[in-house]
């Protein structure tokens, strides 16, 4: 299993690291609506989409080249990253209340055409970052994973109190506010990079500083933090309901897409509404 895990880590990185550090936006942009078009069939298989699955993932995937070919990678509407970030912060919040027992409960179609609509979303954003510039779509990208290593490693050492029982055991209260703390301290830090060194693109943390200021951006990096937990919880949330260990076997040893990009789902759109608001 853990060679299985090193290699398809090794593929991966073989594949995302050029695309995400070309010049042009378009291999990212590529490789990424692949992986969202698989994400989209793993959303129906646990939405009982059945034979339907690879159709939806196919349809997903031809709304995100539509929204390429429109522009919308430079230029999307600021309303729809604020549509996402709506239905991330309440919907997300609804689901998490109801549990795994609730979400069955909801129709099928509306769960299936719901978790399109978030995908496509996170594929937008993801190849609107890229067009901003890599020290941005960095920033997003690392705010995730220190949150995440960060709760890992919290949780190792001080969790005490269960965060969501019911949907993911392993996660307490103390690993999220050691992940959150993680990435207050990643984004000061990130703010002297942009202040010390040429770089492509302002950071994130630099659009937020720049139009709310220090506190503002202390809450704007923990709700981001925050809403990278709900995304991880939401998925374990639907692979719960139906059984699941993972939403798909594409990445050997590491499950499908979806248990990979979870944090990012909500993150990505929601940081560029934030970062909308920028002078």
């Amino acid at each position: 299993m853990l060679g299985q895990r090193v290699v398809t880590a090794i593929v991966l990185l073989a594949l995302l690291l050029p695309a995400l550090f070309a010049a042009s936006p378009w291999p990212f942009a590529g490789l990424t609506l692949v992986l969202i078009g698989a994400a989209g069939w793993e959303w129906g298989r646990l939405n009982q989409a059945g034979a339907a699955s690879i159709a939806m993932g196919l349809a997903l995937a031809l709304a995100c080249a539509a929204a390429w070919w429109a522009g919308w990678t430079r230029a999307a509407p600021p309303a729809a990253w604020w549509l996402a970030c709506g239905l991330w912060v309440l919907g997300g919040t609804f689901a998490l209340r109801a549990g795994p027992a609730g979400w069955p409960r909801l129709p099928a179609a509306l769960r299936q055409a719901g978790g399109l609509l978030l995908l496509w979303a996170a594929w937008l954003a993801l190849a609107s970052a890229k067009t901003i510039g890599l020290n941005f779509i960095l920033s997003v990208f690392c705010l995730v994973w220190v949150a995440d290593i960060a709760a890992y490693f919290g949780g190792r050492a001080f969790g005490r109190r269960k965060l969501a029982l019911a949907i993911s055991p392993g996660k307490s209260w103390e690993g999220a506010w050691t992940g959150m703390a993680a990435t207050v301290l990643l984004a000061f830090a990130w703010l002297r990079v942009d202040h010390a060194f040429a770089v492509d693109s302002a950071s994130l943390y630099a659009r937020i500083d720049a139009r709310l200021g220090p506190f503002g951006l202390v809450l704007v990096v923990l709700f981001l933090a925050s809403m990278s937990i709900v995304g991880d919880l939401f998925e374990s949330l639907v692979k719960r309901a139906v059984g699941a260990k993972d939403s798909s076997q594409l990445l050997p040893g590491h499950g499908g897409v979806l248990d990979r990009v979870d944090a990012l789902l909500p993150v990505f759109p929601i940081a560029l509404a934030l970062a909308s608001l920028s002078p």
